[in-house]
Protein backbone atom coordinates (compact mmCIF):
# COMPACT_ATOMS: atom_id res chain seq x y z
CA UNK A 1 0.00 0.00 0.00
CA UNK A 2 2.60 2.53 1.03
CA UNK A 3 5.78 3.66 -0.64
CA UNK A 4 8.43 3.14 1.97
CA UNK A 5 11.22 5.48 1.09
CA UNK A 6 13.87 3.85 -1.06
CA UNK A 7 12.35 0.46 -0.28
CA UNK A 8 14.05 -2.25 -2.31
CA UNK A 9 12.22 -5.52 -2.93
CA UNK A 10 14.68 -8.41 -2.73
CA UNK A 11 14.78 -12.07 -1.81
CA UNK A 12 13.11 -15.24 -2.88
CA UNK A 13 9.40 -15.41 -3.58
CA UNK A 14 7.08 -17.20 -1.21
CA UNK A 15 3.48 -18.22 -1.69
CA UNK A 16 0.51 -16.62 -0.02
CA UNK A 17 -1.07 -19.16 2.28
CA UNK A 18 -4.47 -17.49 2.02
CA UNK A 19 -6.21 -17.41 -1.34
CA UNK A 20 -7.19 -13.85 -2.26
CA UNK A 21 -10.76 -13.76 -3.52
CA UNK A 22 -12.31 -10.52 -4.61
CA UNK A 23 -14.80 -9.14 -2.14
CA UNK A 24 -18.32 -9.26 -3.58
CA UNK A 25 -21.87 -8.69 -2.33
CA UNK A 26 -25.26 -9.99 -3.49
CA UNK A 27 -27.89 -7.33 -4.14
CA UNK A 28 -31.64 -7.37 -4.79
CA UNK A 29 -33.78 -4.76 -6.55
CA UNK A 30 -37.37 -4.38 -7.65
CA UNK A 31 -37.93 -5.04 -11.35
CA UNK A 32 -40.99 -3.41 -12.94
CA UNK A 33 -42.02 -4.59 -16.39
CA UNK A 34 -44.56 -2.17 -17.83
CA UNK A 35 -45.48 -1.42 -21.45
CA UNK A 36 -42.26 -2.90 -22.84
CA UNK A 37 -40.16 -0.82 -20.45
CA UNK A 38 -38.06 -1.88 -17.47
CA UNK A 39 -37.72 0.05 -14.23
CA UNK A 40 -35.40 -0.82 -11.36
CA UNK A 41 -35.48 0.56 -7.82
CA UNK A 42 -35.12 -0.26 -4.14
CA UNK A 43 -31.66 -1.84 -4.27
CA UNK A 44 -30.60 -3.61 -1.05
CA UNK A 45 -27.52 -5.60 -0.05
CA UNK A 46 -28.69 -9.12 0.82
CA UNK A 47 -25.42 -10.71 1.89
CA UNK A 48 -23.92 -8.00 4.13
CA UNK A 49 -20.86 -10.18 4.55
CA UNK A 50 -17.18 -9.40 4.24
CA UNK A 51 -15.55 -11.59 1.64
CA UNK A 52 -16.99 -13.64 -1.22
CA UNK A 53 -20.77 -13.61 -1.79
CA UNK A 54 -21.74 -14.57 -5.31
CA UNK A 55 -23.78 -16.56 -7.86
CA UNK A 56 -27.36 -15.74 -6.85
CA UNK A 57 -30.31 -17.76 -8.18
CA UNK A 58 -33.95 -17.75 -7.17
CA UNK A 59 -35.15 -20.76 -5.19
CA UNK A 60 -38.68 -19.30 -5.47
CA UNK A 61 -40.28 -15.91 -5.96
CA UNK A 62 -39.37 -14.93 -2.40
CA UNK A 63 -36.17 -16.87 -1.69
CA UNK A 64 -32.67 -16.50 -3.14
CA UNK A 65 -29.79 -18.95 -3.12
CA UNK A 66 -26.18 -17.77 -3.23
CA UNK A 67 -22.66 -18.85 -2.31
CA UNK A 68 -21.19 -17.14 0.73
CA UNK A 69 -17.90 -17.38 2.59
CA UNK A 70 -17.79 -18.11 6.31
CA UNK A 71 -14.99 -19.55 8.46
CA UNK A 72 -12.65 -19.85 5.46
CA UNK A 73 -15.10 -21.99 3.45
CA UNK A 74 -17.86 -21.18 0.97
CA UNK A 75 -21.31 -22.59 1.74
CA UNK A 76 -24.82 -22.33 0.31
CA UNK A 77 -26.94 -19.53 1.81
CA UNK A 78 -30.71 -19.05 1.41
CA UNK A 79 -32.16 -15.56 1.89
CA UNK A 80 -35.87 -15.11 2.63
CA UNK A 81 -37.18 -11.86 1.14
CA UNK A 82 -40.20 -11.82 3.45
CA UNK A 83 -38.51 -12.64 6.76
CA UNK A 84 -35.25 -10.94 5.72
CA UNK A 85 -33.29 -13.82 7.22
CA UNK A 86 -30.43 -15.96 5.93
CA UNK A 87 -30.26 -19.74 6.44
CA UNK A 88 -27.20 -21.88 5.77
CA UNK A 89 -28.01 -24.96 3.68
CA UNK A 90 -24.57 -26.57 3.71
CA UNK A 91 -21.59 -26.85 6.01
CA UNK A 92 -18.64 -28.43 4.23
CA UNK A 93 -15.41 -28.02 6.24
CA UNK A 94 -13.39 -29.93 3.64
CA UNK A 95 -14.79 -28.17 0.59
CA UNK A 96 -16.79 -25.25 -0.77
CA UNK A 97 -20.02 -24.95 -2.77
CA UNK A 98 -20.61 -22.69 -5.74
CA UNK A 99 -23.43 -21.90 -8.20
CA UNK A 100 -26.38 -23.27 -6.18
CA UNK A 101 -29.65 -23.94 -8.07
CA UNK A 102 -33.08 -25.24 -7.11
CA UNK A 103 -33.64 -28.78 -8.45
CA UNK A 104 -36.95 -28.84 -10.36
CA UNK A 105 -39.87 -30.50 -8.55
CA UNK A 106 -37.89 -31.33 -5.42
CA UNK A 107 -36.99 -29.77 -2.09
CA UNK A 108 -33.32 -29.96 -2.98
CA UNK A 109 -30.46 -27.88 -4.32
CA UNK A 110 -27.61 -28.65 -6.70
CA UNK A 111 -24.21 -26.98 -6.43
CA UNK A 112 -20.65 -27.35 -7.67
CA UNK A 113 -18.41 -28.56 -4.83
CA UNK A 114 -14.71 -27.86 -4.89
CA UNK A 115 -13.06 -30.24 -2.43
CA UNK A 116 -9.68 -29.79 -0.77
CA UNK A 117 -8.31 -32.73 -2.74
CA UNK A 118 -8.91 -30.77 -5.95
CA UNK A 119 -12.02 -32.64 -7.13
CA UNK A 120 -14.74 -30.46 -8.62
CA UNK A 121 -18.08 -32.18 -9.08
CA UNK A 122 -21.80 -31.42 -9.14
CA UNK A 123 -23.61 -32.40 -5.93
CA UNK A 124 -27.22 -32.65 -4.78
CA UNK A 125 -28.22 -31.38 -1.31
CA UNK A 126 -31.45 -32.64 0.27
CA UNK A 127 -32.94 -29.79 2.30
CA UNK A 128 -34.99 -32.07 4.55
CA UNK A 129 -32.26 -34.50 5.59
CA UNK A 130 -29.17 -32.37 4.94
CA UNK A 131 -27.60 -35.26 3.03
CA UNK A 132 -25.54 -34.69 -0.10
CA UNK A 133 -24.52 -36.95 -2.98
CA UNK A 134 -22.71 -36.65 -6.28
CA UNK A 135 -24.95 -36.03 -9.29
CA UNK A 136 -22.34 -36.17 -12.05
CA UNK A 137 -19.32 -38.17 -10.88
CA UNK A 138 -17.18 -38.24 -14.00
CA UNK A 139 -17.20 -34.62 -15.24
CA UNK A 140 -15.54 -31.49 -13.82
CA UNK A 141 -18.57 -29.21 -13.91
CA UNK A 142 -18.08 -25.45 -13.91
CA UNK A 143 -21.64 -24.10 -14.26
CA UNK A 144 -25.01 -25.73 -14.88
CA UNK A 145 -28.71 -25.17 -15.51
CA UNK A 146 -31.60 -27.62 -15.10
CA UNK A 147 -33.49 -28.19 -18.35
CA UNK A 148 -35.85 -30.78 -16.84
CA UNK A 149 -35.98 -33.15 -13.87
CA UNK A 150 -33.49 -35.46 -15.59
CA UNK A 151 -31.48 -33.26 -17.96
CA UNK A 152 -28.73 -30.87 -16.94
CA UNK A 153 -26.96 -28.56 -19.37
CA UNK A 154 -23.53 -27.72 -17.96
CA UNK A 155 -20.12 -26.34 -18.75
CA UNK A 156 -17.30 -28.83 -18.25
CA UNK A 157 -13.68 -27.89 -17.71
CA UNK A 158 -11.49 -29.36 -20.44
CA UNK A 159 -7.84 -28.30 -20.25
CA UNK A 160 -7.92 -24.48 -20.39
CA UNK A 161 -11.48 -24.04 -21.66
CA UNK A 162 -15.10 -24.90 -20.86
CA UNK A 163 -17.24 -27.05 -23.18
CA UNK A 164 -21.04 -27.22 -23.17
CA UNK A 165 -22.36 -30.68 -22.28
CA UNK A 166 -25.92 -32.06 -22.04
CA UNK A 167 -26.14 -34.72 -19.32
CA UNK A 168 -29.06 -37.18 -18.95
CA UNK A 169 -29.21 -38.28 -15.30
CA UNK A 170 -31.79 -41.01 -15.94
CA UNK A 171 -29.79 -42.70 -18.69
CA UNK A 172 -26.37 -41.63 -17.39
CA UNK A 173 -25.36 -40.37 -20.84
CA UNK A 174 -23.95 -37.11 -22.13
CA UNK A 175 -22.90 -35.38 -25.32
CA UNK A 176 -20.89 -32.25 -26.08
CA UNK A 177 -22.79 -29.42 -27.75
CA UNK A 178 -20.03 -26.88 -28.29
CA UNK A 179 -16.42 -26.30 -27.35
CA UNK A 180 -15.26 -23.10 -25.61
CA UNK A 181 -18.27 -21.50 -23.96
CA UNK A 182 -18.91 -18.90 -21.24
CA UNK A 183 -20.34 -19.26 -17.76
CA UNK A 184 -23.83 -17.81 -18.25
CA UNK A 185 -26.47 -20.55 -18.69
CA UNK A 186 -30.24 -19.91 -18.52
CA UNK A 187 -33.58 -21.33 -19.48
CA UNK A 188 -35.28 -19.01 -21.96
CA UNK A 189 -38.74 -18.08 -20.62
CA UNK A 190 -41.81 -19.46 -22.43
CA UNK A 191 -39.75 -21.74 -24.64
CA UNK A 192 -38.14 -25.19 -24.78
CA UNK A 193 -34.70 -23.62 -25.11
CA UNK A 194 -31.73 -22.70 -22.99
CA UNK A 195 -29.17 -19.97 -23.73
CA UNK A 196 -25.40 -20.16 -23.48
CA UNK A 197 -22.39 -18.07 -24.51
CA UNK A 198 -20.50 -19.37 -27.54
CA UNK A 199 -16.91 -18.14 -27.85
CA UNK A 200 -15.35 -18.23 -31.29
CA UNK A 201 -12.11 -16.30 -31.64
CA UNK A 202 -12.64 -12.82 -30.24
CA UNK A 203 -16.42 -13.06 -30.53
CA UNK A 204 -18.83 -14.08 -27.77
CA UNK A 205 -22.39 -14.77 -28.91
CA UNK A 206 -25.52 -15.49 -26.89
CA UNK A 207 -26.88 -18.66 -28.48
CA UNK A 208 -30.02 -20.74 -27.98
CA UNK A 209 -30.06 -24.54 -27.75
CA UNK A 210 -32.76 -27.18 -27.86
CA UNK A 211 -31.16 -30.04 -25.88
CA UNK A 212 -33.37 -32.66 -27.59
CA UNK A 213 -33.01 -31.63 -31.24
CA UNK A 214 -29.51 -30.14 -30.66
CA UNK A 215 -30.55 -27.16 -32.81
CA UNK A 216 -28.58 -23.96 -32.08
CA UNK A 217 -29.34 -20.39 -33.14
CA UNK A 218 -27.40 -17.18 -32.58
CA UNK A 219 -29.35 -14.51 -30.70
CA UNK A 220 -26.93 -11.56 -30.38
CA UNK A 221 -23.35 -10.77 -29.46
CA UNK A 222 -22.35 -9.88 -25.92
CA UNK A 223 -21.82 -6.25 -25.03
CA UNK A 224 -18.12 -5.45 -24.65
CA UNK A 225 -16.36 -7.85 -22.31
CA UNK A 226 -19.51 -8.63 -20.33
CA UNK A 227 -19.79 -12.30 -19.31
CA UNK A 228 -23.25 -12.39 -17.72
CA UNK A 229 -26.83 -12.17 -18.92
CA UNK A 230 -30.27 -13.03 -17.60
CA UNK A 231 -33.78 -13.23 -19.05
CA UNK A 232 -36.88 -11.32 -17.98
CA UNK A 233 -40.29 -12.98 -18.08
CA UNK A 234 -41.25 -11.06 -21.22
CA UNK A 235 -38.29 -12.48 -23.15
CA UNK A 236 -35.81 -9.62 -22.82
CA UNK A 237 -32.11 -10.09 -22.10
CA UNK A 238 -30.32 -8.00 -19.47
CA UNK A 239 -26.56 -7.61 -19.20
CA UNK A 240 -24.28 -5.39 -17.12
CA UNK A 241 -21.20 -3.24 -17.55
CA UNK A 242 -19.62 -1.66 -14.47
CA UNK A 243 -22.66 -0.01 -12.79
CA UNK A 244 -24.88 0.08 -15.89
CA UNK A 245 -27.55 -2.34 -17.08
CA UNK A 246 -28.48 -2.83 -20.74
CA UNK A 247 -31.42 -4.66 -22.31
CA UNK A 248 -32.02 -6.49 -25.57
CA UNK A 249 -35.34 -7.95 -26.72
CA UNK A 250 -34.64 -10.41 -29.56
CA UNK A 251 -38.12 -10.02 -31.04
CA UNK A 252 -37.73 -6.28 -31.68
CA UNK A 253 -34.19 -5.02 -30.98
CA UNK A 254 -31.16 -4.96 -33.23
CA UNK A 255 -28.73 -3.64 -30.61
CA UNK A 256 -28.37 -3.33 -26.84
CA UNK A 257 -30.20 -0.41 -25.19
CA UNK A 258 -29.09 1.49 -22.11
CA UNK A 259 -31.46 0.52 -19.31
CA UNK A 260 -30.30 1.78 -15.92
CA UNK A 261 -27.41 3.32 -14.00
CA UNK A 262 -27.03 2.54 -10.31
CA UNK A 263 -26.25 5.63 -8.26
CA UNK A 264 -25.14 3.90 -5.06
CA UNK A 265 -21.39 4.32 -4.62
CA UNK A 266 -21.14 0.79 -3.18
CA UNK A 267 -22.43 -0.79 -6.40
CA UNK A 268 -19.56 -1.34 -8.81
CA UNK A 269 -18.51 -3.96 -11.35
CA UNK A 270 -21.87 -5.73 -11.65
CA UNK A 271 -21.99 -9.41 -12.66
CA UNK A 272 -24.00 -12.64 -12.12
CA UNK A 273 -27.58 -11.56 -12.87
CA UNK A 274 -30.79 -13.43 -11.99
CA UNK A 275 -34.51 -12.63 -12.32
CA UNK A 276 -37.20 -14.10 -10.06
CA UNK A 277 -39.74 -16.55 -11.58
CA UNK A 278 -42.53 -13.97 -11.26
CA UNK A 279 -40.36 -11.29 -12.88
CA UNK A 280 -40.69 -8.86 -9.97
CA UNK A 281 -37.11 -8.94 -8.68
CA UNK A 282 -33.60 -8.86 -10.09
CA UNK A 283 -30.55 -10.03 -8.16
CA UNK A 284 -26.96 -9.22 -9.08
CA UNK A 285 -23.44 -9.26 -7.69
CA UNK A 286 -21.36 -6.17 -7.07
CA UNK A 287 -17.64 -6.07 -6.45
CA UNK A 288 -16.54 -4.28 -3.31
CA UNK A 289 -16.48 -0.53 -3.92
CA UNK A 290 -12.97 0.75 -4.73
CA UNK A 291 -12.77 2.87 -1.58
CA UNK A 292 -13.56 -0.18 0.58
CA UNK A 293 -10.72 -2.18 -0.97
CA UNK A 294 -8.26 0.68 -0.47
CA UNK A 295 -9.41 1.35 3.09
CA UNK A 296 -9.04 -2.32 3.98
CA UNK A 297 -5.42 -2.35 2.85
CA UNK A 298 -4.76 0.83 4.85
CA UNK A 299 -6.14 -0.84 7.97
CA UNK A 300 -4.34 -4.14 7.44
CA UNK A 301 -1.09 -2.29 6.74
CA UNK A 302 -1.37 -0.43 10.06
CA UNK A 303 -2.27 -3.71 11.81
CA UNK A 304 0.86 -5.30 10.29
CA UNK A 305 -1.29 -8.17 9.01
CA UNK A 306 0.87 -9.06 6.04
CA UNK A 307 -1.37 -11.82 4.66
CA UNK A 308 -4.54 -9.73 4.74
CA UNK A 309 -2.66 -6.70 3.40
CA UNK A 310 -1.16 -8.59 0.46
CA UNK A 311 -4.51 -10.19 -0.35
CA UNK A 312 -5.93 -6.74 -1.13
CA UNK A 313 -3.84 -6.81 -4.31
CA UNK A 314 -4.15 -8.73 -7.55
CA UNK A 315 -1.56 -11.39 -8.33
CA UNK A 316 -0.11 -9.18 -11.09
CA UNK A 317 -0.20 -5.88 -9.18
CA UNK A 318 2.12 -3.22 -10.57
CA UNK A 319 3.70 -0.82 -8.06
CA UNK A 320 5.43 2.26 -9.42
CA UNK A 321 6.34 5.89 -8.90
CA UNK A 322 4.47 8.51 -10.89
CA UNK A 323 4.50 8.18 -13.76
CA UNK A 324 6.64 5.31 -15.10
CA UNK A 325 9.28 4.24 -12.56
CA UNK A 326 8.47 0.60 -11.70
CA UNK A 327 9.06 -0.49 -8.10
CA UNK A 328 7.72 -4.05 -8.15
CA UNK A 329 5.59 -6.42 -10.18
CA UNK A 330 3.32 -9.05 -8.63
CA UNK A 331 1.79 -9.76 -5.24
CA UNK A 332 4.59 -12.10 -4.20
CA UNK A 333 7.29 -9.48 -4.71
CA UNK A 334 5.16 -6.87 -2.93
CA UNK A 335 4.67 -9.19 0.02
CA UNK A 336 8.38 -10.02 0.25
CA UNK A 337 9.29 -6.33 0.30
CA UNK A 338 6.81 -5.36 3.00
CA UNK A 339 7.77 -8.36 5.10
CA UNK A 340 11.36 -7.10 5.13
CA UNK A 341 10.15 -3.57 5.88
CA UNK A 342 8.10 -4.69 8.89
CA UNK A 343 11.08 -6.60 10.31
CA UNK A 344 13.31 -3.54 10.27
CA UNK A 345 10.63 -0.98 11.16
CA UNK A 346 9.07 -1.48 14.62
CA UNK A 347 6.68 1.47 14.43
CA UNK A 348 4.81 2.68 11.35
CA UNK A 349 1.38 4.19 10.81
CA UNK A 350 -0.46 5.63 7.84
CA UNK A 351 -3.25 8.19 8.08
CA UNK A 352 -5.37 9.22 5.09
CA UNK A 353 -5.97 12.96 5.22
CA UNK A 354 -7.86 13.28 1.92
CA UNK A 355 -9.40 10.83 -0.52
CA UNK A 356 -10.63 11.22 -4.12
CA UNK A 357 -12.67 8.47 -5.79
CA UNK A 358 -13.35 8.52 -9.51
CA UNK A 359 -14.86 5.39 -11.04
CA UNK A 360 -12.49 2.52 -10.13
CA UNK A 361 -9.57 4.77 -9.15
CA UNK A 362 -8.84 5.99 -5.61
CA UNK A 363 -6.37 8.78 -4.85
CA UNK A 364 -5.22 9.08 -1.23
CA UNK A 365 -3.26 11.88 0.38
CA UNK A 366 -1.37 10.06 3.11
CA UNK A 367 0.80 10.93 6.07
CA UNK A 368 3.25 8.16 6.97
CA UNK A 369 4.77 8.10 10.46
CA UNK A 370 7.91 5.97 10.81
CA UNK A 371 9.16 6.30 14.37
CA UNK A 372 9.31 10.03 15.09
CA UNK A 373 9.51 11.01 11.42
CA UNK A 374 6.54 11.92 9.25
CA UNK A 375 6.33 12.14 5.48
CA UNK A 376 3.55 13.11 3.09
CA UNK A 377 2.80 11.15 -0.08
CA UNK A 378 -0.01 10.51 -2.53
CA UNK A 379 -1.00 6.98 -3.54
CA UNK A 380 -3.10 6.32 -6.63
CA UNK A 381 -4.89 2.96 -6.70
CA UNK A 382 -6.52 1.41 -9.76
CA UNK A 383 -8.90 -1.34 -8.71
CA UNK A 384 -10.87 -4.16 -10.23
CA UNK A 385 -12.18 -6.08 -7.25
CA UNK A 386 -8.58 -6.03 -5.98
CA UNK A 387 -5.89 -3.35 -6.34
CA UNK A 388 -4.24 -3.85 -9.72
CA UNK A 389 -1.90 -0.84 -9.79
CA UNK A 390 -0.49 1.40 -7.06
CA UNK A 391 1.35 4.58 -8.01
CA UNK A 392 3.15 6.91 -5.60
CA UNK A 393 3.77 10.64 -5.83
CA UNK A 394 6.53 11.70 -3.44
CA UNK A 395 6.74 15.01 -1.65
CA UNK A 396 9.69 17.22 -2.47
CA UNK A 397 10.69 20.78 -1.68
CA UNK A 398 10.05 23.52 -4.25
CA UNK A 399 11.02 27.18 -4.44
CA UNK A 400 7.53 28.14 -5.64
CA UNK A 401 3.90 27.40 -4.85
CA UNK A 402 2.44 25.31 -7.72
CA UNK A 403 -1.11 26.01 -6.53
CA UNK A 404 -0.82 29.69 -7.54
CA UNK A 405 -0.33 29.00 -11.25
CA UNK A 406 -2.87 26.16 -11.29
CA UNK A 407 -5.51 28.42 -9.71
CA UNK A 408 -4.67 31.15 -12.24
CA UNK A 409 -5.34 28.77 -15.15
CA UNK A 410 -8.60 27.65 -13.51
CA UNK A 411 -9.81 31.25 -13.22
CA UNK A 412 -8.98 31.87 -16.90
CA UNK A 413 -10.74 28.60 -17.83
CA UNK A 414 -13.93 29.67 -16.06
CA UNK A 415 -13.73 33.08 -17.76
CA UNK A 416 -13.19 31.32 -21.12
CA UNK A 417 -10.11 33.53 -21.55
CA UNK A 418 -8.06 31.47 -23.99
CA UNK A 419 -5.00 33.76 -23.91
CA UNK A 420 -4.93 33.96 -20.12
CA UNK A 421 -5.51 30.21 -19.91
CA UNK A 422 -2.64 29.29 -22.24
CA UNK A 423 -0.31 31.83 -20.60
CA UNK A 424 -0.13 29.54 -17.57
CA UNK A 425 1.28 26.68 -19.66
CA UNK A 426 4.71 25.95 -21.06
CA UNK A 427 4.71 26.18 -24.86
CA UNK A 428 5.73 22.50 -24.86
CA UNK A 429 3.06 21.41 -22.37
CA UNK A 430 1.62 17.94 -22.80
CA UNK A 431 -1.80 16.61 -21.90
CA UNK A 432 -2.05 12.88 -21.27
CA UNK A 433 -4.48 10.24 -20.10
CA UNK A 434 -3.59 8.29 -16.98
CA UNK A 435 -2.71 5.31 -19.17
CA UNK A 436 -0.03 7.46 -20.83
CA UNK A 437 -1.84 8.26 -24.09
CA UNK A 438 -0.80 11.67 -25.46
CA UNK A 439 -3.90 13.79 -26.01
CA UNK A 440 -2.32 17.13 -26.86
CA UNK A 441 1.25 18.34 -27.43
CA UNK A 442 2.12 22.04 -27.12
CA UNK A 443 0.03 25.17 -26.61
CA UNK A 444 -0.68 25.57 -30.33
CA UNK A 445 -2.62 22.31 -30.30
CA UNK A 446 -4.27 23.30 -27.01
CA UNK A 447 -5.36 26.63 -28.47
CA UNK A 448 -7.20 24.96 -31.33
CA UNK A 449 -9.04 22.52 -29.09
CA UNK A 450 -9.84 24.81 -26.18
CA UNK A 451 -10.90 27.76 -28.38
CA UNK A 452 -13.64 25.62 -29.92
CA UNK A 453 -14.61 24.31 -26.51
CA UNK A 454 -14.79 27.78 -24.93
CA UNK A 455 -16.85 29.13 -27.81
CA UNK A 456 -19.31 26.23 -27.83
CA UNK A 457 -19.99 26.13 -24.07
CA UNK A 458 -21.42 29.44 -22.79
CA UNK A 459 -22.20 27.86 -19.39
CA UNK A 460 -18.70 26.43 -18.98
CA UNK A 461 -17.64 26.24 -15.34
CA UNK A 462 -15.22 24.10 -13.35
CA UNK A 463 -15.64 23.74 -9.60
CA UNK A 464 -12.89 22.22 -7.45
CA UNK A 465 -14.31 19.57 -5.13
CA UNK A 466 -10.98 18.57 -3.62
CA UNK A 467 -7.40 19.72 -4.11
CA UNK A 468 -4.19 18.03 -3.06
CA UNK A 469 -0.85 19.85 -3.33
CA UNK A 470 2.32 17.75 -3.08
CA UNK A 471 5.76 18.90 -4.23
CA UNK A 472 5.44 20.45 -7.67
CA UNK A 473 2.12 18.75 -8.36
CA UNK A 474 -1.48 19.80 -7.85
CA UNK A 475 -4.22 17.18 -7.98
CA UNK A 476 -7.68 18.62 -8.59
CA UNK A 477 -10.96 16.74 -8.31
CA UNK A 478 -13.14 18.74 -10.69
CA UNK A 479 -16.85 19.03 -11.40
CA UNK A 480 -17.24 20.47 -14.89
CA UNK A 481 -20.43 21.90 -16.37
CA UNK A 482 -20.69 22.40 -20.14
CA UNK A 483 -23.81 22.79 -22.28
CA UNK A 484 -26.11 21.70 -19.48
CA UNK A 485 -24.15 18.55 -18.66
CA UNK A 486 -22.04 18.00 -15.55
CA UNK A 487 -19.25 15.46 -15.32
CA UNK A 488 -16.40 14.68 -12.97
CA UNK A 489 -12.68 14.45 -13.70
CA UNK A 490 -9.38 14.44 -11.88
CA UNK A 491 -6.41 16.39 -13.24
CA UNK A 492 -2.81 16.04 -12.08
CA UNK A 493 -0.90 19.26 -12.89
CA UNK A 494 2.90 19.26 -12.92
CA UNK A 495 4.52 22.68 -12.55
CA UNK A 496 8.09 23.68 -13.33
CA UNK A 497 9.49 27.24 -13.37
CA UNK A 498 5.99 28.56 -12.58
CA UNK A 499 4.57 26.98 -15.75
CA UNK A 500 2.31 23.97 -16.16
CA UNK A 501 4.37 21.49 -18.14
CA UNK A 502 2.10 18.44 -18.00
CA UNK A 503 -1.51 17.56 -17.18
CA UNK A 504 -2.58 13.95 -16.63
CA UNK A 505 -6.32 13.29 -16.59
CA UNK A 506 -7.78 10.46 -14.53
CA UNK A 507 -11.38 9.67 -15.53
Amino acid sequence: MKQIYNLVFVGVFCCLTTFAQQGTEVYLANLDLNNDSLKINGEINLSQNEGYDNQPSFFSDNKILFSSTRKRQTDIALYDLIDKTTTWLSNTPNGSEYSPLKIPGRDAVSAVRLDEDGLQRLYEYDLKTGDSKVLIPNLKVGYHVWYSNDIIVCTVLIENRMDLVVYNLKENTNYTVQKNVGRSLHKIPNSELISFIAKVGENATITSLNPYSKEKKNITTLLGDSEDVTWTTDGSLITAYNKYLFSFKPSIDTEWKSLFEFQQTDIHGISRLAVSPNGKFISFVSKDAPYKIVQKQVETFNARDLEAFANCYSEEVLVKNFSKDTISVGREQLKEGYDAFYKRTPAVEVKVSSRIVINSTVIDQEFVSIGDKQKQQVAIYETDGLIKTMTFIRDKKTTFDPEVIVQKQLDAYNSRDIDGFLATYSTQAKILSYSGELRSDGTDAMRAGYTDFFNSAPDLHCEIINRIVIGNKVIDEESITANGNTFKAVAIYEVENNEIVKVTFVN
